[in-house]
């Protein structure tokens, strides 16, 4: 149980740490230095999307965000955690800098917690969607 408490407490601290504004450095900080970090889709139309290497990677990610989209909306439904593993479901809504567009869509969030550490992130959203907005 203790194990469950504590990976729940860290993905909610994570999302509090971004919430809260903290700097893409100071994010970074919640992941181990060899993290696992994946968000599928079309790499080649999306920067901030596919595999990103260690916490450098997790700082590159918020900040290309930050710089290429608006956030509209960023609902949190569900946070279940089961001994190291964590899944978080939710709503975004972003504008695209760079065209205006909208894109809205659910995501998950798969993780893994050890000792405190974020080690494995991987994202699921519609990704078509967001390279859509991108395209002009």
């Amino acid at each position: 149980m203790s194990n469950q408490r504590s990976t729940r407490e860290t993905i909610e601290n994570l999302f509090a740490t971004v919430g809260g504004g903290a700097s893409p450095e100071q994010i970074a900080t919640l992941f181990s230095v060899d993290i696992d970090w994946n968000i599928a889709g079309d790499v080649a139309s999306v920067p901030w999307i596919g595999r990103k290497v260690g916490r450098a990677g997790v700082a590159e990610f918020y900040q290309q965000i930050r710089d290429q989209l608006i956030s509209e909306r960023f609902e949190l439904h569900a946070i279940l955690a089961e001994g190291e593993r964590g899944v978080v479901l939710g709503q975004l809504a972003s504008r695209a800098r760079s065209t205006g567009k909208l894109m809205e869509t659910a995501f998950a969030f798969d993780l893994t917690v050890r000792d405190g550490l974020i080690v494995r992130c991987h994202m699921l959203e519609d990704s078509y969607a967001v390279a859509q907005a991108l395209q002009p």
